[in-house]
């Protein structure tokens, strides 16, 4: 009987559950979209229900079991989407769930005061996307809500609750909240104060890779696991997508997942005097990530792909770029840009009127591709700015990067060689396989490099890129 891993992946978009031997290799993968709700009560807020969620990933798991042949699960672990929260309440029930798509917060976050203090301590200029503002929405808003809630979880950290009955809050999750010193490692007492939140909300920390506690007899049960089965803390998502890569310190990797973070893996605390960027805590006991964001890039590709490309592969899409290297329209379509005090709302396809006859669906795709790229260069430059990447190549993973057409843009773009391992696809899956093994003090194999997309030195390359400036200024103005 081989030995195997489950991983529950809680992303923006979807949710899969994976079946993983401690080699790395995934037996099977079973996945579903995420079911939000509009929540009324605010302007911009979204939520979930957990016992649904909890229900679906249950039905998941089963089915990526059913399906994965003889295996003995030695260890459960999670990760999920950044920022996205559970509430619960003093006898263990779960209340609310917040994505990190929920804004009920946006109303009250000129009500922190001192937000350079903030960012000093946390390493991000605090907004609605982070969690202690999610909680502050609920307690201005929903006092109903509010006094039943005792405790809260990243939803990794729920999910984990949910198999071990243990609450414990991991480091890399802790660093979204607001309520957490990333260079100290520990919750502050001080940003509490900040928010208005007591410190008796805040569970203990637990770091990633360690033993939280034994699956619980009736959840190893109703799984059909081995009632010896340990659960693993895990951690977000961005940060098991960059340990996949196992990349060293000063390596920046790119996850083209729903957002495209662009990180540099650093041995200290940094921060930006100009406050672009994000310093995150890595899984690992002393290292930190520097991050700088492109947004919601991966999803527009997903969407758009979904209008011109409904049924075709990826095989399809890069046959038909080949075919065509003219750039014959430009888009801007709303990614973000760590300079920008203000995101792009208006955005669009640029090209000659009258149209073209020349004009394809792969026009179309190329410009949401180099839109991507610039979108991620322009990110990168924020990086470099706050510590220099000296390293002749970076690292990418995610599903965006199935594209080879989008790695040679970043390559062209950053002058850089982008490398991807063989592992890339599934990348916060195989971080989860890394940190379980850790954990059970297993030696896992390590990731192959795949492919390697050399800089091509084009000169219509810095044009095109010009180009597309513009054309986001042009957008922009139209605000």
């Amino acid at each position: 009987m081989d030995y195997g891993y489950l991983i529950i992946d809680v992303g923006t978009g979807n949710v899969r559950v994976a079946v993983s031997e401690t080699s790395g290799t995934i037996r099977q993968v079973a996945g579903e979209d995420m079911r939000y709700e509009r929540d009324d009560h605010y302007p911009e807020s979204i939520y979930f229900d957990p016992d649904q969620l909890w229900e679906q990933i249950v039905r998941l798991a089963k089915t990526a079991l059913a399906t994965s042949g003889p295996i003995t699960i030695r260890a459960v672990t999670a990760t999920s989407q950044r920022e996205g929260i559970v509430a619960i309440d003093k006898t263990g029930q779960s209340l609310i769930g917040m994505p990190n798509i929920d804004h009920r917060g946006r109303e009250w976050e000129d009500a922190i005061a001192d937000k350079s203090r903030v960012y000093q301590l946390t390493g991000r200029y605090p907004t609605s996307l982070f969690s202690a503002l999610k909680l502050v929405g609920v307690r201005e808003r929903r006092p109903d809500l509010w006094n039943q809630i005792s405790t809260f979880l990243s939803i990794s950290d729920w999910v984990q609750f949910r198999l071990s009955g243990i609450a414990r809050y991991e480091h890399s999750q802790a660093s979204e909240t607001l309520l957490y010193d990333v260079a100290a490692k520990q919750w502050s007492s001080e940003l509490c104060t900040i928010s208005g939140l007591e410190a008796d909300l805040l569970p203990s920390l637990q770091s990633a890779g360690t033993v939280l506690g034994d699956v619980l007899p009736e959840m190893a049960q109703e799984l059909g696991i081995s009632p010896e089965a340990v659960v693993v803390v895990g951690g977000a998502d961005t940060q098991l997508a960059v340990r996949s890569t196992q990349p060293s310190f000063d390596d920046i990797v790119i996850v083209s997942g729903t957002t495209t973070p662009i990180l540099k893996l650093v041995d200290q605390y940094l921060t930006d005097d100009q406050q672009r960027t994000w310093t995150n805590r890595h899984i690992d006991e002393t290292g930190f990530i520097l991050e700088a964001n492109a947004g919601v890039t991966g999803l527009n590709f997903q969407r758009l792909k979904a209008i011109f490309y409904p049924n075709e592969p990826y095989e399809v899409i890069e046959k038909e770029l080949s075919e065509s290297s003219d750039a014959r329209c430009v888009a801007a379509l709303g990614s973000l840009l760590a300079d920008e005090k203000k995101p792009l709302i208006r955005g669009g396809f640029w090209f000659n009127t009258p149209v073209s006859h020349q004009l394809t669906r792969s026009d179309f795709v190329r410009a949401t591709l180099w839109d991507i790229a610039c979108s991620i260069f322009e990110n990168y430059k924020s990086l470099c700015a706050v510590t220099p990447h000296t390293k002749p190549y970076i690292w990418a993973c995610g599903g965006g990067m199935q594209s080879r057409t989008l790695r040679q843009f970043i390559a062209n773009l950053t002058q850089k060689t982008v490398r991807i391992r063989d592992t890339y696809r599934q990348a916060s899956v195989v971080g989860g396989v890394f940190l379980c093994n850790d954990a059970m003090g297993m030696e896992g194999v390590e990731p192959a490099t795949l492919d390697e997309v050399i800089p091509e030195k084009k000169e219509q390359v810095m044009a095109l890129y010009e180009e597309w400036k513009s054309t986001r200024a042009a957008f922009k103005s139209m605000h």
